[in-house]
C-alpha cells in the first residue's frame, strides 16, 4: 500500500475531486487471470468507493491523501467482454474488458520498432521466415489488446479511459512489432485473451530502466559509479505500472551498452533489472524472456569508447549469463539479419515468435521446442573436442559450419564439426591437442548449427564470465 500511495500522490487533485483512475486502467484492457487484481485511483479524502466487476462488489474509503485501493479476488479467463463500474461522487464505467494473460515488453528501438514499418521495408532475403508486411491491414483479432506507454502521460490521471486498444488499425500501427507477434503466437496457441504493454525508448541504455537505488543492492556496484542516467525512465515509464498484475516481461535492449564495450558489467546490470522489477511487482518468479542483440559491425564504428571485432561476441556472452537466473529465457537473432550494417534488422515477427516459444513451453507448459543448442560443457579426447549442449536433439546430416578450434598457442582456426550421439565433435587436422572451441564468435556469424529449428547461441569454451559472474 505504501508504494501505491507514493505512486498516486504524483497526481494532483482538489478537495472536491471526482474519482480518477491511472492511465493503465481503462476500457478495452486485459486483466491478468488467476491473480488478485488491484484497482486503484484518487478521490476526495474519506470518500466511499465501490468497484463492481465479474460478479464481485467491493468497497473502500479514500485515505487522507485521496488515495484508494481495492483488491479483487483472482479472476477466471474470460474472452467475453465485461464492464467494470467504479462509483463514488461520480461513476466511471469501463467497457470491453477481457481476462487473460498480460505481458510487459520494454527496451530500446528494436523493441519499440513499430508495426507500421513492416509495410515499408524491402522483402527480406530469408523466405522461409515469411514476410507479414500486410499484418496491420488484416489484423482483426479482438482477443489481443495493446497499451502503448507515453512517457509524459503515464503518471497523469486518465479522464478518457481509452488508453487500451484492440490490436488493429492506427493503434496497432504504432505498437511494438515484437510485442504484437509475441501476443499473436501466444493467443493462437492458448486460445485466450492476451494484453501487451509496451514501454520502450529508442537509443536508451539499460540503466535508466532501473530504479536508481536498486544498484546499491548488488555487491558488484557498491564501489562503482553507475553511469548512463540510472533511474531516468523508471519513475515515469515503469513504476506506475507496478500495481497492474502481469505474467511476465519481454526485454529487447543492449545495443547502446554494446557500443560502450560493456561485458560483465552489463550482465550485472541485467541481473539488477530482473531482480528489481520482480521485487517491484512483488513476485519473485515473474518470467523474464529477452533477446540477444543482432549481428552488427560494431568494430567499424567510431564512438566514445573503442570497440573491436570481439566486442559483440563478448557482449553476447554477457547476455547469456542471465540464463543462469531462474525463469529466464533468451532467443538468438544471429540468423535474423540481412545486413551487418543494419542496427534494426526487420525480422521482428520471428523475434516475437521465438519469445513466444519460450513462454509457451516454460510459462504455459506446452510441449513445444523453444531453444536452439546452448553450450554446457566440453572434454577433449584423442585430438577432438566433445561438446555437450542443452536442447540438442538431432544428429547432423551435413557438416556444421561456424566452429573454430585452438591449441595451446591460442590461435583459432576453422574446424570440422558434426553432431553425433547427443554431442558435437569438433576437430581440425592442424591441431593435435586442442584446448578451446568457439562457435559463431564473430560479429559476422554464418554458422549453421541448429536444433529444433532454432539456432545455437554463440559461445566459447574459454569463457571467463561463467567463472566470475555471481547469480546470488
Amino acid at each position: 500500500m505504501t508504494k501505491l500511495i507514493i505512486l498516486l500522490s504524483l497526481f494532483s487533485f482538489s478537495a472536491n475531486a471526482k474519482i480518477l483512475l491511472p492511465q493503465i486502467l481503462s476500457s478495452n484492457m486485459v486483466l491478468q487471470r488467476d491473480k488478485p487484481i488491484n484497482i486503484w485511483g484518487f478521490a476526495s479524502p474519506g470518500e466511499k468507493i465501490e468497484v463492481a466487476f465479474a460478479g464481485q462488489k467491493k468497497e473502500t474509503v479514500a485515505d487522507k491523501n485521496g488515495n484508494w485501493l481495492i483488491i479483487l479476488a483472482p479472476l477466471k479467463t474470460s474472452s467475453k467482454p465485461q464492464m467494470m463500474s467504479i462509483s463514488g461522487s461520480n461513476k466511471i464505467e469501463l467497457s470491453n474488458i477481457l481476462v487473460g494473460e498480460v505481458w510487459i515488453c520494454s527496451g530500446q528501438s528494436n523493441m519499440e520498432y513499430a508495426m507500421r514499418k513492416l509495410a515499408k521495408i524491402p522483402k527480406p532475403k530469408n523466405e522461409k521466415l515469411g514476410f507479414p508486411s500486410d499484418e496491420v491491414a488484416k489484423a482483426k483479432n479482438t482477443q489481443i489488446r495493446i497499451f502503448l506507454v507515453n512517457r509524459k502521460q503515464l503518471n497523469k490521471p486518465d479522464s478518457i479511459h481509452k488508453s487500451w486498444a484492440v490490436a488493429q488499425d492506427s493503434a496497432l500501427r504504432s505498437f511494438s512489432a515484437v510485442g504484437y507477434f509475441f501476443a499473436k503466437e501466444v493467443q493462437e496457441k492458448l486460445g485466450i485473451p492476451v494484453g501487451m504493454i509496451s514501454s520502450a525508448i529508442p537509443g536508451s541504455a539499460l540503466e535508466p530502466w532501473i530504479s536508481e537505488n536498486a544498484f546499491a543492492q548488488e555487491d558488484y556496484f557498491k564501489n562503482q559509479k553507475v553511469s548512463n542516467d540510472p533511474g531516468k525512465f523508471y519513475p515515469t515509464m515503469i513504476e506506475p505500472l507496478t500495481p497492474f498484475k502481469i505474467r511476465g516481461f519481454l526485454w529487447y535492449q543492449g545495443e547502446t551498452n554494446c557500443f560502450l564495450n560493456e561485458k560483465i558489467s552489463y550482465a550485472y546490470k541485467m541481473k539488477v533489472l530482473i531482480s528489481s522489477w520482480r521485487k517491484a511487482w512483488k513476485e519473485n518468479d515473474l518470467a523474464f524472456y529477452y533477446v540477444q542483440i543482432a549481428p552488427f559491425n560494431y568494430s567499424k564504428t567510431k564512438g566514445k569508447v573503442p570497440v573491436d571485432e570481439n566486442t559483440e561476441p563478448e557482449f553476447w556472452e554477457a547476455q547469456a549469463q542471465l540464463l543462469r537466473l531462474p525463469n529466464t529465457g533468451m532467443v538468438s537473432t544471429n540468423d535474423l539479419t540481412d545486413s551487418n550494417e543494419d542496427l534494426h534488422p526487420t525480422y521482428k515477427w520471428e523475434v516475437g515468435r521465438r519469445l513466444a516459444l519460450w513462454a509457451l513451453a516454460n510459462t504455459y507448459h506446452k510441449k513445444n521446442d523453444f531453444s536452439g543448442p546452448v553450450y554446457k560443457s566440453t572434454s577433449f579426447k584423442e585430438g577432438k573436442a566433445l561438446l555437450d549442449f542443452d536442447y540438442l536433439k538431432a544428429n547432423s546430416i551435413k557438416p556444421i559450419t561456424g566452429f573454430t578450434i585452438a591449441g595451446k598457442d591460442g590461435k583459432f582456426i576453422n574446424a570440422a564439426a558434426v553432431a553425433k550421439n547427443g554431442k558435437v565433435v569438433v576437430s581440425a587436422k592442424e591441431i593435435k591437442l586442442p584446448v578451446a572451441v568457439r562457435y559463431n564468435w564473430t560479429e559476422n556469424p554464418s554458422g549453421n548449427f541448429y536444433s529444433n529449428g532454432l539456432p545455437a547461441l554463440p559461445f566459447r569454451t574459454d569463457n571467463p564470465l561463467t567463472k566470475t559472474f555471481k547469480t546470488n
